[in-house]
C-alpha cells in the first residue's frame, strides 16, 4: 500500500518543512509515502468561495485515481486518538488498498464533489491549525501510527 498526502498550498516555511522532511524520511522506512502539492489558486479575489472550492476540487481530482481510498483531513471529520488512527492504517493495509490518499484542502475546505468522492473524513483536532502545521502534525501522527503497529517505544500510554 502506498500512502500520499495531497495538499493545497506551498512549501514555504523552512521551520515546518524541516519537521515534515524529518518525519517523511522516518515514515518511508515503514511504508511508501509521498507528498503531492497543488499550488494555491491565483487571482482569487474575483472568485466566490464556492468557485474557489470547485476549482481546487478539479485539481484534486486530477491527482487521485478512481481506485484510491480518499481521506479528507477536515475540521468536521471524525476525531481519532493516535491508537485509533493506527488501527485505521492497519485496516487499510489489511483491506489491500493500493493507495490511500489523505487530502488537506484550501482555506475554505472542499467542494461538494470532493466530499462525495471521499471515503472518510478525519479531523486531527477540534482546534484550527495553519496548513503547514497541519501537514507537520499529520506526518508525525502517521509515523507514530507505524511505531504503534510495530510495538516500538515511541508512543507511550
Amino acid at each position: 500500500m502506498k500512502i500520499k498526502l495531497l495538499y493545497i498550498g506551498k512549501e514555504d516555511a523552512e521551520l515546518f518543512q524541516q519537521g515534515i522532511d524529518f518525519y517523511t524520511k522516518k515514515i518511508q522506512f515503514y511504508n511508501p509515502f509521498e507528498t503531492v502539492v497543488i499550488p494555491y489558486l491565483k487571482n482569487t479575489k474575483s472568485l466566490s468561495v464556492l468557485e474557489q472550492k470547485k476549482r481546487e476540487g478539479e485539481f484534486i481530482f486530477k491527482k487521485i485515481e478512481s481506485s484510491d481510498f480518499v481521506v479528507l483531513l477536515d475540521e468536521n471529520g471524525k476525531v481519532k486518538s493516535s491508537l485509533e488512527f493506527s488501527n485505521l492504517i492497519q485496516q487499510s493495509l489489511n483491506q489491500g488498498h493500493k493507495t490511500v490518499v489523505f487530502v488537506i484542502g484550501g482555506a475554505y475546505g472542499f467542494s461538494e464533489e470532493v466530499y462525495q468522492r471521499s471515503n472518510l473524513k478525519l479531523s486531527l483536532s477540534k482546534m484550527t491549525f495553519p496548513h503547514l502545521m497541519t501537514r507537520l502534525i499529520f506526518v508525525e501522527q502517521l509515523y507514530r501510527s507505524f511505531t504503534i503497529l510495530k510495538n516500538e517505544p515511541y508512543h507511550h500510554q
